[in-house]
């Protein structure tokens, strides 16, 4: 999470300050894939450390003039100097406070950190004594290393101390105003680097295509090959000196003891923050609330009673409010009727798919989805223990992972020493979007339409691909638990399940797709306001969704899924977080989720969990009663997340508004009794 990148050069390096900061614009542009929430760069030269950082996205700032006077001091075409930048995606502490962007400033030391430190509060509270600037998870990292950065013990001692104590995943860049030193390190190996030594050039990024984009343009085409890139594997750090870019590699677990490792300078370098010529202003009033949502009347109890008295499928749990369902003379379902045991390919089958794309190098062979739900985590733990593949895990965050998802992926990525590439979408226009087409759904509230709200993730199909491409990987793995099937999205826009239909929605018929299409174009017409600036990219996320070809080994395709097993190993092992609003572990990561399940069990008295548990039952791994007491538990309303998604989305103050804009929608077992 973030991308952070850098850029060395020495004394005699044909590179000039020109050029150095060009190849700095391109490193800052393609990093924003990774962040666009806030952007900020840190110039070494001339005894100084100068920054300008500011919450707005890197080809912003690239533009302002503030950035312009970061290079000021720089007055000779050819000097040494080194430069270090970082592009965020915002997880702890808010952007708008100048200490929680970076690069972070602690007591001389200057850092960039790519991750998510999980226990930095704990440790601030353990380490009472290091002053604390801001909010930012990332201060810990720097307030370690030059706590333990004193008398003899030199950087690298320093750093692998620091290292040892933080949970979660970090990969950082630091400079220091007494060291003639910066240092790189990671626990996830997620930071390339690439030199040319005989003109004195090094640079760092969090990707390899980052870098290897980066050389194919000007300046650095020609001058720096793509054949000595090289990653900087979890575990690992390396020492860069200042002056000449010679490089002391160490793994972080076993630092060199040598003394001579401290390059102290005679004078300390100034560091200097330049302040923004104006602060950014903060929206003080909060989007109008619709006045169609304040004529409502108040809001109405759950009538658990009626949910109670809905015909259900005497086999599974589901209701007679499930779209197409149909019951026969002993009250069977046809879901029940036509389901098809899923039987896994077994792991010998999986085993033959994965050996001829093992890595032997140590390099990366596989690309992970990782969302921060249970069964990607799970699968990241698979892919690397039991079956030792070398992936990469991959995450699209379009402003609906949750905070508590993003901590799970650190988690598990740090203690497997996993890259994890996050692609950020433009999270500020892409919550705008579902906040206008959530008030465009209250307006005529449609279950058919729900969905619509969750548009915005399915470019992840987009940049999955590009990104197995990008990495020359032999596989795209997905860890999709084959009971999660939650047809009745589509059922309410009219789509009937196709029997052969097992695995996706999106593998839906060709004149299902249109069907759906026309549903929604008819339900657009209707209602104008879902005609909003989301449009452009609701049409792509349903090509993303319906279009884009996909190839990749569905994990739960070859191995059993098992409920138990996954939530004891993701506990046990690594520590995973669960929501504190519900009993169940499953969609906790997704901050959409809440919210939809609320709307289908208010209007229709299931959720998806009604679905799951059916098919368990299906499976013979569950009985009926035991799934109707899980349900009746997972049902509950979470009103702590609903609460999160509403002010996510920038509609915290008509939370009343929304719930009982819910509550008047008619429901769908009582109308059935009238």
């Amino acid at each position: 999470m973030c991308g952070i990148f850098g850029i060395s050069v020495t004394q005699g390096s044909s590179v000039s300050l020109r050029d150095a900061r060009a190849a700095l614009d391109t490193l800052f542009l393609l990093s924003e894939s990774r962040g666009r929430e806030a952007a900020g760069v840190a110039l070494v030269a001339n005894g100084s450390i100068r920054i300008f950082k500011e919450p707005v996205r890197a080809k912003h700032l690239v533009r302002k003039a503030e950035y312009d006077r970061v290079f000021e001091p720089v007055q000779r075409k050819h000097i040494p100097l080194t430069i270090i930048g970082h592009s965020r995606l915002v997880t702890t502490g808010a952007q708008r406070i100048a200490a929680n962007n970076q690069p972070v400033i602690h007591r001389g030391a200057v850092g960039v950190h790519n991750g998510i430190v999980v226990n930095h509060e704990a440790l601030w509270r353990q380490h009472a004594d290091i002053p604390r600037g801001g909010d930012v998870d990332s201060e810990v990292i720097f307030g370690l290393i030059r706590r333990y950065l004193s008398g003899s013990t030199s950087l690298a001692e320093a750093t692998s101390k620091a290292f040892q104590e933080i949970d979660g995943a970090a990969s950082t860049a630091v400079v220091f105003d007494d060291l003639n030193q910066f240092v790189l390190a990671t626990n996830t190996g997620s930071l390339y680097h690439c030199s040319n030594d005989d003109d004195g050039i090094f640079i760092f990024a969090s990707e390899r295509w980052i870098l290897e984009t980066a050389l194919s343009k000007a300046p650095l085409k020609g001058r720096v090959s793509p054949a000595t890139i090289e990653q900087l594997r979890a575990g690992a750090a390396m020492l860069i000196d200042l002056q000449n870019l010679s490089r002391t590699a160490f793994a972080l677990s076993s630092p060199p003891q040598n003394g001579e490792l401290v390059a102290h300078l005679t004078a300390r370098r100034d560091v200097v923050e330049i302040e923004p010529a104006s602060k950014r202003a903060e929206s003080t009033s909060p989007p109008a609330i619709p006045k169609f949502l304040k004529r409502l009347p108040s809001m109405r109890e759950i009538d658990y009673d009626a949910i109670d008295r809905m015909r259900r499928c005497t086999k599974c749990i589901l209701p007679e409010t499930m779209p197409f369902i149909e019951f026969d003379t002993e009250g069977v379902c046809n879901y029940c009727r036509h389901y098809k045991p899923n039987v896994p390919m077994g792991r010998e089958a999986l085993e033959a798919v994965m050996a001829p794309i093992r890595s032997k190098s140590g390099q990366a062979d596989c690309l992970v989805g990782v969302s921060g739900g249970r069964d990607s985590s799970f699968g990241l733990h698979f892919m690397c223990n039991e079956l030792n593949m070398r992936p990469i895990a991959f995450t699209y965050d379009w402003g609906m992972v949750t905070d508590l998802a993003r901590r799970n992926v650190s988690r598990i990525c740090g203690k497997l020493g996993v890259e994890h590439i996050l692609v950020s979408a433009d999270i500020e226009k892409k919550r705008r979007f579902v906040r206008q087409n959530l008030i465009a759904w209250l307006k005529t509230p449609d279950l058919g339409l729900i969905p619509l709200l969750m548009a915005g993730d399915k470019q992840y199909f987009f940049h999955s691909l590009r990104l197995q491409r990008a990495n020359r990987l032999g596989v795209q793995v997905m860890c999709e638990n084959m009971l999660e099937r939650t047809h009745f999205k589509t059922g309410y826009a009219g789509i009937r399940p196709w029997n052969e239909d097992r695995d996706h929605a999106y593998t839906l018929r060709q004149r299902d797709k249109l069907t759906l299409a026309s549903f929604y174009g008819r339900r657009y017409l209707a209602n104008p306001r879902f005609i909003n600036a989301s449009l452009l990219d609701t049409i792509w996320a349903f090509a993303c969704y319906y279009g884009i070809k996909r190839d990749f080994v569905n994990l739960f395709r070859y191995i059993e899924w098992n409920e138990d097993v996954v939530n004891q190993t993701l506990r046990s092992e690594f520590d995973w977080e669960v929501a504190t609003d519900t009993t169940s572990t499953w969609r906790i990561g997704d901050g959409t989720a809440a919210f939809y399940n609320y709307a289908y069990f208010i209007v229709s008295g299931f959720t998806e969990n009604d679905t799951l548990r059916s098919n368990q039952i299906r499976e013979g791994v569950m009985d009926r009663e035991a799934a109707l007491k899980r349900v009746r538990q997972e049902n509950q309303p979470r009103f702590e997340s609903i609460e999160w998604y509403l002010n996510t989305i920038g509609l915290g103050h008509a939370y009343d508004d929304v719930l009982r804009r819910i509550a008047a929608i008619p429901r769908r077992y009582e109308s059935d009794r009238e």
